[in-house]
């Protein structure tokens, strides 16, 4: 039998393992983490207004669910390992397909790992009072390690090892989680509907003046700006979505089930999101959300509804979804790192496979073991908000490789066409575009560091480009 392109020289191939529901799930359970049951205080504070805060989430629903419209027809036409690597190599060269892994392996991929893993072990903290940042078990300050960090630490090894087991094993754990996490997030909104009417918050925040939802002025650039910056939190808590794309090799049939588990994904996650905004803004007045106890948002919708048990019922939601969300980070990851080798691009090593389960299994390893460290820095928040230019500049690009590989490669198979093109994917660029300049303007600390680790990345491609054999799709 021929060697496929997503095999190695073992003859091992990876195993289309992936329906259409487990590609669901790995979108649906590698977009939702933490961020949503916290990033509403800050977004709250920022815009100062309850209608504003629903906007910013309404505003990042439609840019979401449009560059996932648009991704589908990449995926379709190239179905193979590495997702949005691939993308980026066929469309600009393969430099920018390096800088891309090189950014999603140093931070991106890693640092979310990181970031929710010790998420994660925050709230088992609640029914755990020994996991604690303040608990040191060797060490102290910022220096050393609590209890917290292995925790998080544990997992991280914990969630590696089940992914080494196959990519079936993994897409099990996945599946149960994202339907456990989504059952959690449902019944918030629920609750919140249902029980959690509160006639303080409906009048402060749905009163007559509507919480001076467009600050008196209408669409300003006071209140574009205001929306545009504050955009950094919700996209950041809708994002990961184009994690199911990196599992392309893995797919049954994906040129069908990738675009459409992309859309279908987004649209689940986003209505969840915007119904859970609403519960915060029906049970807590716009107040109670900017100063909710360590930005915990739904922990303090849930205690004013359920009082002290809303507490635990809600740590125990969110440690579910953390853990979810971190097995489909994990998962997904690896698979980038397995086709930059196949290229020549990573460690030879990486784009090997398991001769038991045919899972990237170095690549899986490193990962982990990038995430753990990544894990002890304590440093892993920054680094997140570092890197938020330049996951947007990837996302433009990415949607800007739709136009030139329509006009370079035409007779390039395309099983589905992007929604609304060209008019959706431009709008898309238009508006990200305009979110990266108000960052440049406003928060010029969330961008230079960010190139930076992106440069960095340039000198490293040179070192492994004479070793580089690209493959062609």
């Amino acid at each position: 039998m021929a060697t496929t392109r997503d095999e190695v020289k073992t003859g091992l191939g990876l195993i289309k393992g992936l329906g259409l529901m487990d590609s669901t799930t790995l979108v649906v359970g590698s977009m939702i983490g933490s961020g949503i049951f916290i990033v509403s205080a800050d977004i709250a504070r920022q815009v100062n207004s309850p209608g504003l805060l629903l906007m910013t989430w309404v505003a990042t629903a439609a840019l979401t669910l449009i560059a996932a419209l648009s991704y589908g027809e990449l995926a379709a036409a190239m179905p193979q390992a590495g997702g949005q690597y691939v993308y980026l190599r066929e469309a600009f060269g393969p430099l920018s397909g390096f800088l891309y892994g090189w950014t999603l392996f140093l931070v991106i991929q890693t640092g979310t790992i990181a970031a929710v893993a010790v998420a994660f072990a925050k709230f088992a903290g609640v029914f755990v009072p020994w996991i604690s940042a303040q608990n040191h078990l060797i060490g102290s300050g910022k220096a050393g390690l609590t209890t917290q960090q292995l925790v998080g630490i544990v997992i991280v090894g914990l969630l590696t090892a089940v992914n080494m087991r196959g990519i079936r094993t993994g897409a099990v754990v996945q599946n149960v989680f994202t339907f456990a996490k989504t059952a959690a997030l449902l019944g918030l909104v629920a609750i919140g509907f249902l029980l959690g009417r509160n006639p303080e918050a409906l009048a402060r925040n749905f009163g007559h003046n509507w919480g001076h939802f467009w600050d008196g002025a209408g669409w300003t650039m006071h209140v574009v700006r205001l929306v545009g910056v504050a955009m950094v939190g919700s996209l950041f808590s809708a994002d990961a979505w184009n994690n199911v794309t990196f599992t392309a090799g893995e797919v049954r049939n994906p040129r069908r089930n990738l675009p459409i588990s992309l859309a279908l994904g987004v649209a689940i996650v986003m209505a969840l999101y915007i119904s859970a905004n609403c519960v915060y803004l029906n049970v807590l007045p716009l107040e109670a959300i900017q100063h909710a106890p360590e930005d915990r948002v739904a922990t303090a919708a849930m205690k004013q509804i359920l009082g002290p048990a809303g507490v635990g019922i809600m740590a125990a939601a969110i440690m579910v979804s953390c853990f979810g969300c971190v097995n489909g980070l994990i998962l997904a990851g690896a698979r980038v790192y397995y086709a930059m080798s196949l290229d020549g691009l990573f460690f030879r090593k990486a784009g090997t496979l398991g001769a038991r389960h045919h899972a990237p299994v170095f690549a899986l390893a490193i990962q982990g073991a990038w995430a753990m460290l990544l894990t002890l820095s304590g440093t892993y928040s920054d680094l997140l908000d570092y890197v938020i230019f330049a996951v947007l500049v990837f996302y433009i690009l990415t949607i800007a490789g739709i136009f030139v590989l329509r006009r370079t490669r035409p007779q390039m198979e395309r099983p589905y066409k992007a929604f609304g093109y060209p008019i959706l994917p431009a709008i898309y660029i238009v508006a990200a575009g305009t979110i990266e300049i108000l960052l440049l303007a406003y928060k010029p600390s969330y961008t230079w560091p960010g190139l930076i680790i992106v440069l960095l990345g340039v000198p490293v491609y040179f070192i492994w480009k004479p070793k580089s054999h690209l493959r062609k799709v």
